[in-house]
Order: structure tokens, then C-alpha cells, then sequence
């Protein structure tokens, strides 16, 4: 897997500031006093960061952002880069410098002048999760273009690193995800996939890979019938993290569509590239269990994944099937393409039956519906229980990914009326992502806190965002980490 970037913290030492290669970053706060670090390395430049920080380009400049100054006199680095921070930062602007600095930092070395700068944890989590780059597939020069190594050099050295061991095992949980998310199907089949995840028992979860023959003596019905038409047999991977003693564990549901061409009702072809990353949902749960592995989680947590591959073939599911799911239930397939929503099913039943979960969290790239109604800024949040919704949204927020509580009701579970079976897979154009999650909490058991997240939108985009480059995101490894942090930990 792609490594998060190294940072070391180190106790201020000034005669390594002038002889570090790459680049060095100072501090400036906004009203333009500089601090240790900054100020040895201002007498080095003969005054320019004074003259900086005094200048009109620097009044523009929002808090979080930086200036690049280039081939600095008096320093072997072939740059400064100056960011603009208050000396007692929110986490979010902390984060933002650091995701600046990994933007500025080219590919040397890069050392960081923090000295009393409150949040260097933050800044360096900001940094490294900007810093990712997925090039496995690369070969040349671009394949060699990784970031150096970056050292901190903070006040309380031993302090600083306490506060970032967290951090880093979220950072390892979300390259985890990103890494899944870009690999080609070629590369990350139903077989591949289980197999990165049964690795992970060397970090202490316990994971156990159901086969064809185990889900067909479940009565999986529904998630088999996606995978019927590839060669890529059908899997479930079930991780469990047990560090929260005798309670009742929180379970997070995945689908893990590997490729999705629709099937019979196929998709077309213009875009189709991207359904490399219709098993996001399942992504994002295996990096949470990394990530809860990684720092020793005091919790209990059961990741679930549903790893199929949708395609057409003789032997594919058609519309107007009638297949059976876990539960027992009956439903017609009107949509091959509306697939996810089955998988789910299966694997959300068998997680309350198996574990009877103090709540129920799935992850789905569901819906190009949610996408219409939310764009690219906010994945869609459905939930039975506003206790549970309002802790995630707290979570999400406070880790700075969009979410969006969307609504449920009857009007809309009616749509999903069969005449042949119990339900429909779709209810029609009109409220695409709502009577989807309207599908799904047919296979919540009553007592469940359940939330459903529509990530077609956030798993994955064409621009870079704040703290990724463009391509996967990761989005939901920090909020759902937060969230357990925050509830569920003993």
C-alpha cells in the first residue's frame, strides 16, 4: 500500500536551518511577528520574511496559506515557504497549513520550523494527507516522484509525537482506502480484494472470508445474484476489531462492487471507466478497521464487506428475476444496474443476525441520484435514529467531510411496491437516492440505530480537494473513526 508520508519531530536545533537542503517553512502570524525559527531564518535572508509579512501580498493571504520564496540567499534549501498561521490554530486551519505546505513542498526534503506553534500533530495530519499520491502503476520518472522526508521541529518534541500517533494510523487507514479505490479491476478482483484484507490480521483484527458455498447455505440470494454473471466469484469479509470489552459492537456494512458495467442494463460506455470505484463503501470500511487496528481502538467494531463484480453474460441476472434474500424476503430486479442496494441487503441482515450491533453504519457508492442533489460536496445521510445521525454528523463535521441528512418516510417506501414479489430493487426515477435508502431499512430489524451513506459523490472526483489530490478521497475513514472515538470507545 501507498506509505503516508514520515515526519519526525525534533527539538529546535539552529545550525541545521541553514544547511538543510529542500525546503524549509516558517510561520508568520497574521499580524506579522515571527517566532524562533522564523526569526533565524529572516536574519539568514537579510530581513525578506519581515518584508514579507509587511507586504500587501501577505495581508491577502487567509490564514492556512502559503508563499513560496525561491533560492533564498543565505540557505543551501532551494526554498522557504512561508505560511500564514495564528500561534494557537483551530485544528482546521492547523490542517490547511499543513495540506499547503504539501502542496509547496515539491520533491526534497522539507523541514518545518513549528517551535511553539500550537497543533503541529494537526499541521503534520493535514500535510501527509495532502501529500498522497497513487502511482503503482507508473513507471519512469513519475513512479520516483515521492515526497521526502519532513522533520518538525517543535518545542516538545515527545509531546508532539504522542499527539500524532493517532493521527497517523488515521492517515494509514485513508491511503488504505484510496489505494482500493484507484486500483483498476484488473488488478483489485473479488479474490485480490479479500486477500489485502485477510493480511490485516497481522495488525490484530480477526477476519474471516465467506465463499459462494457458505453464502448459498445462508440464503444470500440477493447479493449472489449480482455476481452471477462474472468469473469473479462472490465473497463476503467480515473483520472484527475486538478491544471494548463485553460490549455490543458497532457494525459498518460495505458494498464492495469490484467493477459495475450495470449488467444486463448495462451502462454507457462514457464513464464507465470510473465504476472502478463502485466498491468505495467497502474501501472506506477496511481503512476504519485499519485505522482502529493501527491505534488500539478501545472498542468493538465488525467491518463487513460484499465483494461481487456485475457483469453481463449468459449466466447474468436479467430484469424481472425474482431472487431470495437473507432475510427471506422476495424481490424483482427491474434494474440490473441498481445492484448495490442487494448486496447490502444480504450483508446488513447477516451482520445484526451474527453480531446484534449497538448500531448499523453501511457505505455505499449508490446512487448517481444523490449526486444530482448534493453534487461532489456532501455524501447523503439516511438514518432510523437521530440520536446515533446527530453523533456522525457532529463527527463528520468536525473532521471537515460534507454530509447531508436526507429523508425517509412512507410515501417513498411505497414506491418500491411489486406486483410479483415483496418489493422492487428501484421505485422509479423520482427520488432515486431516497427510495434507495427506503430499500435498505427494509433490512434493518426494528431496534437497530442504522445510518445509510450515499458516497457516490465524495468517493471519488475529478479535481482535487482540500487535503486529496484528484481521484479517491478517502472520505469517511476520519468522520467514522471520530465517531468511534467519540462513542464508542469504553
Amino acid at each position: 500500500m501507498t506509505i503516508p508520508a514520515a515526519v519526525d519531530f525534533i527539538a529546535y536545533d539552529a545550525d541545521r536551518i541553514a544547511g538543510q537542503a529542500g525546503r524549509v517553512a516558517v510561520f508568520i502570524t497574521p499580524d506579522g511577528k515571527l517566532d524562533q525559527g522564523a526569526r533565524r531564518v529572516n536574519r539568514l535572508m537579510k530581513g525578506a520574511l519581515v518584508r514579507l509579512a509587511e507586504s500587501p501580498r501577505f495581508e491577502k493571504m487567509k490564514p492556512g496559506e502559503a508563499e513560496v520564496l525561491s533560492w533564498p540567499a543565505g540557505l543551501a534549501a532551494e526554498a522557504v515557504v512561508a505560511v500564514k498561521l495564528d500561534r494557537r490554530p483551530d485544528a482546521a486551519t492547523a490542517r490547511a497549513a499543513g495540506a499547503a505546505l504539501a502542496r509547496a513542498m515539491g520533491k526534497g526534503d522539507l523541514l518545518v520550523l513549528a517551535g511553539t506553534t500550537a497543533r503541529p500533530d494537526e499541521i503534520a495530519f493535514g500535510l501527509v494527507l495532502r501529500a498522497y499520491a497513487f502511482r503503482a502503476h507508473m513507471t519512469g520518472d513519475e513512479a520516483r516522484d515521492t515526497p521526502g522526508a519532513v522533520a518538525m521541529m517543535v518545542s516538545r518534541p515527545e509531546a508532539a509525537a504522542e499527539a500524532w500517533a493517532p493521527r497517523a494510523a488515521a492517515a494509514e487507514g485513508v491511503f488504505f482506502t484510496r489505494d482500493l479505490v484507484s486500483e483498476p479491476s484488473n488488478v483489485l478482483t473479488t479474490t485480490e480484494f479479500a486477500a489485502r484484507l485477510a493480511e490485516m490480521r497481522d495488525l490484530g483484527l480477526e477476519v474471516q472470508v465467506l465463499e459462494e458455498s457458505d453464502m448459498e447455505a445462508l440464503g444470500m440470494g440477493a447479493l449472489l445474484g449480482v455476481g452471477h454473471g462474472s468469473d469473479s466469484p462472490s465473497k463476503m469479509v467480515v473483520m472484527e476489531w475486538k478491544g471494548g470489552g463485553d460490549a455490543a459492537p458497532l457494525a459498518l456494512v460495505g458494498k464492495g462492487v469490484v467493477f459495475d458495467t450495470g449488467g444486463i442494463s448495462i451502462k454507457p460506455a462514457g464513464g464507465m471507466e470510473d465504476m472502478t470505484m463502485d466498491m468505495g463503501g467497502a474501501g472506506v470500511v477496511a481503512g476504519v478497521m485499519r485505522t482502529l487496528a493501527r491505534r488500539k481502538a478501545a472498542a468493538n467494531v465488525v467491518g463487513l464487506v460484499g465483494l461481487v463484480e456485475n457483469m453481463p453474460s449468459g449466466r447474468a441476472q436479467r430484469p424481472g428475476d425474482v431472487v431470495t434474500s437473507m432475510k427471506g424476503d422476495t424481490i424483482e430486479v427491474i434494474n440490473t444496474d441498481a445492484e448495490g442496494r442487494l448486496v447490502l441487503a444480504d450483508v446488513m441482515w447477516y451482520a445484526q443476525k451474527h453480531f446484534e450491533p449497538a448500531a448499523m453504519i453501511d457505505l455505499a457508492t449508490l446512487t448517481g441520484a444523490i449526486i444530482i442533489g448534493l453534487g461532489h460536496e456532501n455524501a447523503g445521510v439516511f438514518s432510523n435514529d437521530d440520536a446515533v445521525c446527530g453523533d456522525f454528523l457532529k463527527a463528520a463535521a468536525a473532521e471537515g467531510e460534507g454530509a447531508w441528512r436526507m429523508p425517509l418516510g412512507d410515501a417513498y417506501d411505497k414506491l418500491l411496491k411489486s406486483r410479483i414479489a415483496d418489493m422492487k430493487n428501484v421505485g422509479g426515477r423520482t427520488a432515486g437516492s431516497i427510495t434507495a435508502a427506503q430499500f435498505l431499512q427494509r433490512f434493518v430489524e426494528d431496534g437497530t440505530p442504522w445510518i445509510h451513506l450515499d458516497i457516490a459523490g465524495v468517493a471519488l472526483v475529478k479535481e482535487e480537494t482540500a487535503f486529496a489530490p484528484a481521484g479517491a478521497t478517502g472520505w469517511g475513514v476520519r468522520a467514522l473513526d471520530r465517531l468511534v472515538r467519540d462513542r464508542f470507545e469504553a
